[in-house]
């Protein structure tokens, strides 16, 4: 007989032991996942939880999905890892560039972070200028440009940057610009005083969870164009999710330059920069003549486990079109939630798109980062803990739907709002 496997107290207690803050990074709880099989996942001590986390986004299928799994062990017999250009890696790029609209060619990277930092390089290459306009509270993985501004507890005038965590070097502030999101008026004074300086633009299409306003995406792309610089959407977590075609395709604007993640790998380590071909060049080594080569080298880049992950996950979405049905259970969810907040006379705002939502606790409703800074977040924190008490799992701000989620997923998990929204009420008095 085998020896009986370390218990879910061991486990947490050997994470804080093993792990800093007995965490990946990415979820502060005494939560250790064991498996998911479509719209649920256990923790190791058996308890089961409809997953509206889903894996922060990668898994618009659900978990173990059949088909990527069939696809995944078929390759692993023939090789995991090879560094040189493989065959999955080519045909997903070409299934990327028959769907997104600004991509003539696509680079692999194996994270949003990495996809982020070279889609700014290769604007900054392109354009030969140093500078970055973002926005503010705009996530964009975890490299030195994209943490700035991202978070600010005390936010200071437009367009100075702060940096979010320590060890960014000083000098980096001064090469970004911040913005208001929603605010074209400020961001076009900003473009219009700074343009010689600048190289790109980068802007999440929905700002965590805030859509943008009618015509503030087009407007940006006029000014871009006017001033010629490029601009990148940061679809790592749109892409594939609004539309088959991400962002671009829902709210019909086109950028210059766009990063995918989550969904087109499938559920394993890829993620990319896609874009015109004229940009994508700089990646070519003969963009070495005028001195505006990029390099980028990554051990697992397009990998043939994640290649076929992902161009499998884009097949069955290019074939079954779940978009109309994702919507529906989405808006149903978040209609839900607000249905049930209102009714328990908890002042809360639910913002997004149906696909991928969130709640923030304020009467007031939000339209950039900063109208959000008076939401209660440790409201927020205890309505997440509720609800995993009630066996809903989500992040620390999103609900992410997916394919697999089904009308009892949803009945169930409005049953949960409910008995939380009571929860939080009488906690409070």
């Amino acid at each position: 007989m085998s020896e009986p496997g370390p218990t879910a107290g061991q486990l947490i207690q050997d994470a804080h032991h093993h792990l800093p803050a007995g965490s990946l990074g990415n979820i502060y709880a005494d939560l250790i996942i064991r498996e998911g099989r479509g719209s649920r996942v256990w923790d190791v001590g058996g308890k089961e939880y409809i997953d509206l986390l889903m894996g922060s986004g990668p898994m618009l299928l659900g978990h173990a999905h059949p088909q990527v799994v069939a696809a995944v062990q078929a390759q692993v017999q023939r090789g995991t890892t090879f560094f040189a250009t493989c065959e999955h890696a080519v045909a997903l790029a070409g299934q990327i560039i028959d769907a997104v609209r600004c991509a003539e060619q696509v680079r692999f990277t194996s994270t949003g972070t990495e996809a982020t930092h070279y889609a700014m390089r290769i604007a900054r290459a392109f354009r030969r200028r140093a500078k970055v306009l973002k926005f503010e509270g705009a996530y964009h993985g975890m490299n030195d440009y994209a943490l700035m501004s991202m978070g600010p507890a005390d936010p200071p005038a437009f367009p100075q940057a702060v940096p979010d965590s320590a060890g960014i070097p000083p000098a980096i502030t001064d090469q970004v610009l911040i913005a208001p999101f929603n605010d074209i008026q400020t961001t076009s004074a900003l473009i219009e005083k700074h343009h010689e300086e600048l190289a790109c633009v980068i802007v999440e299409p929905v700002q965590r969870m805030v859509v943008p306003k009618p015509g503030f995406l087009a407007s940006l792309r006029e000014l871009t164009l006017r001033y010629d610089l490029v601009l990148i959407f940061d679809e790592v977590v749109t892409g594939f999710r609004l539309a088959y075609g991400g962002a671009q395709a829902y709210y019909g604007v086109v950028p210059d330059l766009c990063t995918l993640g989550k969904v087109v790998g499938g559920g394993f380590p890829l993620a990319a920069v896609a874009g015109r071909k004229q940009l994508m060049q700089v990646l070519d080594p003969q963009a070495a003549k005028t001195g505006q080569f990029v390099p980028q080298i990554g051990t697992l880049n397009g990998n043939p486990i994640a290649a076929i992950a992902g161009l499998t996950t884009l097949e069955i979405l290019k074939r079954e079109q779940p978009y109309e049905r994702l919507f529906a259970m989405g808006r149903q969810v978040q209609r839900g939630l607000k249905q049930q907040l209102d009714d328990a006379g908890i002042p809360a705002q639910v913002s997004g798109e149906p696909p991928v939502f969130g709640v923030a606790f304020t009467a007031r409703p939000i339209s950039d980062y900063r109208s959000g800074l008076q939401a209660d977040t440790q409201r927020l924190k205890r309505f997440n803990e509720l609800l995993r008490q009630e066996g809903i799992l989500k992040g620390d701000s999103k609900f992410y739907m997916s394919t697999a989620h089904t009308q009892a997923d949803v009945d169930k998990t409005l049953q949960a709002f409910a008995t939380v929204a009571r929860q939080l009420v009488s906690e409070t008095g």
